[in-house]
């Protein structure tokens, strides 16, 4: 069950899932360090790869070879979602006397093993054209315009998509009508924007079902929910002009396809690490903020749901049911992990896999995969199978002169595996999955014998749960109306103060002036503005009365230390009537 596909300078070969975790004799092991690229279809029933000599594809449950094809140089390959087309890709390369090279991306029929079109892709990035679910669509940006073609007839052009200069495109997921979002980058002071449309609907923006611009965005990246009712757009800012940042400025935006959007406000300042959607897409988790960095999950109304507080991560992964969500740290981070029970926002382990570049989920929700590979990291290379519960199955080590560089799992249909409740006891593991003793901080040489002081350089915040309470409004609001609302609150429970003290006995003299320095308790006036211009009022007085004193102790004071004595009656008289005013 569940193998995965392992590549390196060893070769390619594929490997059993738990429980045996042995190398498949189905599939003969692929020698040498000539093998660039693997791809498993859809739906996980085909495998391809090229061996530095030919592209070949075969039939993983019969190990069948169903077709090779001469492209020695190939270095991307996709499958179609049907397995109708595999897509493949090599290095532009025009020819010697300066004229355009041969077309490089390939679309090939895998039923018949011919060559449906031939097109030329110079850039890696986005080479490969998009399929709807059901390759009823296909479409490729050309020159700032999106063609789409139907049923994989690529020599006939059946629409485009026009906009300034489209620089990405992502189609929805699922069943038809299939809905298309585009970036259009700012130019010329004007903003940045995503539109989604529905195909074939392309005529002009007011056949947009959804229309969301912005400011400061460089590249953004779009990600629809699986039921393709909404995106979220992160934009990113290749510098941040504030300085704040190594890694620019990042902004989170929803969209919805019923027209609505807003801007997700993050209450921590920070880059944006990762976002995902839950694959009931009616949830979304946001890790974001400078380390350690927090992790919040929204509703569709872009409130929060649940905040998991701080900590060492950089990634969010749901499981493919969507009932466990893993936050992680990887990369320049140690590798720790969090393993969350959706349903209860629970904690169910905090297993470590130090040094991981790379993690996924098996299709079954049970297991993962953690792995180290080259070139982010070309020493310690291997890979890890972990339970959920934090027991490591399986662990592979490559030799010190040998390299790993890919790990995947073999996918498989939406619904082959059901949903199993969520298990908060460790599995039974090969080897232990006890976390490393954190390092020691270091301690300069005087310190050393003595005790450790409380200190910490940052104040971890705990997970709470964000859930409005009932009776709590359901409608997204403004600024200036969470403010109204405040005020109200704020007047309504001093009245009742208010009342409560009229029934036990007759109210407080007020403090005479000279002695407002000296009370303890604070009035409050119920409106929080007044409370905070009485409060900035103490201060500036509080701070008359210093100066006083530094006169009368015979220094010399500033010209603006002068005005500000002088203003005194003047604060003394605004004090007073905010205070008449309680």
């Amino acid at each position: 069950l569940f193998p995965f596909a392992v590549r390196g300078s060893e070769g390619l070969y594929m490997v059993n899932g738990p429980p045996s975790f042995t190398e498949s004799t189905a599939f003969q092991r692929v020698s040498g360090k000539n093998c660039k690229t693997v791809a498993f279809s859809k739906d996980g029933s085909l495998f391809a790869w090229c061996n530095g000599e030919k592209v070949n594809v075969v039939n993983v449950s019969r190990a069948e070879l169903l077709h090779s094809f001469d492209l020695p140089k190939t270095v991307c390959l996709e499958f179609s979602p049907k397995n109708n087309v595999l897509a493949t890709w090599q290095a532009y390369a025009t020819a010697k006397d300066g004229t355009a090279g041969v077309p490089n991306l390939q679309l090939h029929d895998l039923r018949t093993g011919k060559c449906l079109k031939s097109f030329i892709q110079k850039k890696m990035q986005n080479w490969c054209p998009c399929w709807a679910d059901d390759e009823s669509i296909c479409a490729r940006n050309v020159n700032n315009e999106v063609h789409f073609f139907e049923n994989n007839n690529f020599n006939t052009i059946a629409n485009k998509l026009h906009l300034q200069k489209v620089s990405d495109f992502v189609l929805s997921p699922g069943a038809q009508p299939t809905k298309v979002a585009v970036y259009v980058p700012g130019s010329k002071g004007a903003p940045s924007f995503v539109r989604l449309y529905q195909y074939p609907n392309f005529g002009g923006p007011q056949s947009a079902l959804a229309n969301k611009s912005f400011f400061k965005a460089d590249k953004v990246t779009i990600l629809w929910n699986k039921k393709a009712t909404a995106v979220l757009v992160v934009a990113s800012t290749e510098v941040d002009k504030s300085g704040a940042s190594y890694y620019g400025e990042q902004t989170l935006h929803y969209v919805g396809a019923g027209g609505e959007s807003a801007v997700v406000q993050l209450p921590k300042n920070g880059p944006i690490y990762d976002v995902a959607w839950s694959p009931n897409s009616v949830e979304f988790c946001a890790v974001y903020g400078f380390m350690p960095a927090k992790a919040t999950v929204f509703n569709l109304k872009c409130d929060p749901v649940f905040d998991f507080g701080t900590g060492p991560r950089n990634a969010a992964y749901y499981s493919p049911h969507g009932h466990i969500l893993v936050l992680a740290g990887f990369g320049n981070l140690r590798g720790q992990m969090e393993v969350w029970d959706v349903k209860n926002y629970k904690l169910i382990s905090k297993p470590v896999a130090s040094d991981s570049t790379y993690f996924a989920w098996c299709p079954d929700g049970e297991h993962m995969v953690t792995a180290t590979c080259a070139p982010r990291l070309r020493v310690g290379n291997g890979y890890k199978v972990w339970h959920y519960t934090g027991a490591v199955l399986h662990c592979r080590e490559v030799l010190p002169e040998q390299e790993l560089w890919q790990v995947c799992w073999q996918p498989f249909p939406d619904g082959a595996f059901p949903q199993r409740a969520v298990r908060h006891q460790a599995a039974p593991g090969e080897l232990p999955g006890a976390e490393p003793r954190p390092a020691q901080a270091y301690r300069p040489p005087a310190l050393r014998n003595k005790p450790a002081t409380g200190s910490k350089l940052h104040e971890n915040e705990p997970p709470q749960n964000m859930k409005p309470q009932l009776g709590g409004s359901d409608k997204l609001l403004s600024k200036t109306a969470l403010k109204n609302q405040r005020k109200h609150e704020a007047k309504k429970a001093a009245k009742q103060e208010a009342k409560a003290d009229a029934h036990q006995g007759p109210a407080q003299v007020k403090t005479p002036q000279n002695a407002l320095q000296n009370t303890v308790p604070a009035m409050t006036t119920g409106d929080p503005e007044v409370d905070k211009k009485i409060k900035n009022l103490k201060k500036k007085l509080k701070a008359i009365e210093q100066l006083k004193e530094q006169a009368a102790a015979g220094k010399q004071l500033e010209k603006n230390q002068v005005e500000k004595i002088q203003k005194e009656a003047a604060l003394l008289k605004e004090l007073e009537d905010l205070e008449l005013g309680v």
